[in-house]
């Protein structure tokens, strides 16, 4: 079972509007509401790829009853811890006419530590060594950079293959606790070693730095230059697809979907960076925060092209 963990969810508004300008009066042509959240998305794509997945998180106010009900409507399974506090909102405007995609998102309920405890207990309760666990996307006010790297840690008993997807410090704590795997971007890798990536080389020796702390694979997406998978033995590359790119909302939570249902069904590395990177290039194909379509994902599988790097 694949377990996805969503500390600071969102309501997510997805406002199309043609030749966005600011400071000055904007008509919004559609709208789209959708529940959000980085785990929350990955439990939605992992639905739309014939997976089951169970969502934890903090969820409160209109806006957590609205998202507990979008879950039960989809069917996917879900355990949130109730706070006595709203659930936030996020605005994506998408400008059709400028190509642009703008977030606005609030920074959610302060949530204390006694709170993190249920929750943190609930994971544990439910995990054992076949799951998959999800952890991504920021954290709620009165929560500390150490919480990944924390719940990894209180949940290495049970030998549960651990995803981490995060950024800034909870990143760089985080992989202190040896994930299974990790998805940074180029920034991250550059900001946890203070370094400049400007080609290939640098980019996987970054990896192979973060796969000495005890890391399995690094999985770093490049946008429209393709992804990267680093293990200890091997380096494989996947090209991008030139695609009309419609919304990047959520491209890295449709690789971290696949990637966990690549690891709950033992894919070779081959095929899980090339199903995750089809998975992801679908999902910028459609709006909003839309989840893409299984049909488009498995059309896509067989045009990405994985290249063996050896160094």
């Amino acid at each position: 079972m694949i377990f996805t963990v969503t500390l600071n969810p969102a309501v997510d508004k997805t406002l199309t509007i043609s030749n966005f300008s600011i400071g000055h009066v904007n008509r919004v042509e559609s709208l789209r509401v959708d529940a959000g959240g980085k785990g929350i998305n990955v439990s939605k794509t992992i639905k739309e790829l014939k997976g089951e997945s169970t969502a934890f998180g903090f969820i409160g106010g209109k806006s957590g009853e609205y998202i507990k009900e979008y879950l039960d409507d989809v069917e996917i399974k879900n355990d949130f811890l109730w706070i006595n506090k709203d659930t936030r909102t996020n605005i994506k405007i998408v400008d059709t006419l400028n190509n642009t995609f703008t977030d606005i998102n609030e920074s959610g309920p302060i949530v204390s530590q006694k709170d993190l405890e249920k929750i943190k207990k609930k994971i544990l309760d439910s995990v054992d060594e076949n799951s998959v666990l999800v952890l991504s996307g920021s954290i709620p006010n009165g929560l500390g950079n150490s919480t990944y790297k924390d719940i990894i840690e209180y949940v290495s008993s049970k030998n549960v293959k651990v995803i981490l997807d995060a950024e800034g410090e909870l990143f760089i704590e985080g992989i202190k606790a040896s994930p299974y795997l990790v998805k940074p971007n180029k920034y991250e890798l550059e900001k946890t070693f203070n370094i400049s990536i400007e080609n290939d080389l640098v980019l996987i020796d970054a990896c192979r730095k973060v796969i000495s702390m005890g890391v399995k694979y690094v999985v770093v997406s490049l946008g429209e230059n393709g992804s990267v998978m680093v293990s200890k033995d091997r380096v494989l590359k996947a090209r991008g697809l030139k695609v009309n790119v419609k919304s990047t909302v959520g491209a890295g939570d449709s690789m971290v979907a696949a990637l966990a249902l690549s690891i709950e069904r033992n894919y070779d590395l081959d095929y899980a960076l090339r199903f995750a990177a089809a998975t992801s290039t679908a999902n910028v194909m459609t709006e909003g925060t839309q989840t893409a379509e299984y049909e488009v994902i498995n059309e896509l599988i067989n045009e990405i092209q994985i290249e063996e790097i050896n160094m």
